[in-house]
């Protein structure tokens, strides 16, 4: 399978370079992408030597900070030209270990049609968070999960990989949310379309150097969508579409997704 792992950035040079070297060491046979949001700090800088000293990297700096969605679609959107068969999305921070990225890839290959690096499936760990936190988190996926029939564990993950084809039949070009409700619009929209959706335990662990783009207006945009997305289905009586086709990958015309 030809894999594009794309890493959204945003002030990270002080992580890109290592990063790269430790997902190639990982997956020496994937290809990576690295979208940055116009960092005033030199990221893109940084991954372009990198790329350079590499190989099989590319650098797309979009014009201005548009947000975690947006770099994601135009990823994904790069992915789709190119005709990769796999799409894994991962974040610049160390947060996410490149380490079970074979794992992720495994498991499409056996069959799976999406899976999630899960912090909340059994095995999943989140060292060293306070217990405020844990709680935080884990209630807004059990608020995801509830609202929307997700039987995923981990909805807002950002850790994942999926079947370019599955992909498309998503129509991730035409999702809306900007930051990280973002993940959880594309486990909704999997789900519907019904997705072979995975989780495998991963250890996610806080970024040591960088600043965390967490905020007010992410957890807001996520927590609106979620509840909105929810009261509609609970008005037309909707919670899923139809299977997707596990031999070819694709879906009944009748099952592509307007707005999730």
């Amino acid at each position: 399978m030809r894999t594009l792992i794309i890493i959204p950035t945003y002030l990270e040079v002080e992580n890109i370079q290592d990063l790269l070297a430790r997902v190639r060491e990982c997956v020496p046979a994937a290809d990576i992408l690295v979208v940055d949001d116009n960092s005033p700090d030199g990221t893109a800088e940084a991954a372009k030597a990198a790329a350079a000293e590499l190989g099989h990297i590319e650098v797309l700096v979009k014009p201005d900070k548009g947000g975690l969605g947006v770099a994601y679609r135009a990823g994904f959107a790069h992915a789709f030209d190119q005709g990769y068969d796999t799409v894994v999305q991962m974040d610049a921070d160390f947060s996410h270990d490149p380490a079970a990225l074979p794992e992720l890839l495994g498991r499409l290959e056996a069959g799976a049609d999406v899976a999630i690096g899960s912090r909340y499936c059994p095995g999943g760990n989140i060292p060293n968070w306070p217990r405020f936190r844990r709680l935080l988190s884990r209630g807004a996926n059990l608020y995801a999960a509830t609202v929307l029939g997700l039987p995923v564990r981990d909805a807002t993950a950002g850790f994942r990989a999926y079947r370019a084809d599955v992909l498309r039949v998503v129509q991730s070009h035409s999702t809306r949310a900007t930051g990280y409700g973002f993940q959880v619009e594309l486990s909704y929209r999997a789900h519907r379309l019904g997705a072979k959706v995975v989780e495998v335990p991963i250890t996610f662990n806080d970024r040591v150097r960088g600043v965390s783009k967490m905020s007010k207006h992410i957890v807001g945009e996520a927590a609106w969508l979620v509840t909105s997305w929810g009261l509609r289905d609970w008005v037309l009586g909707r919670r899923r579409r139809p299977e997707v086709d596990q031999a070819t990958g694709a879906a009944p015309a009748a099952a592509t997704p307007s707005d999730p």
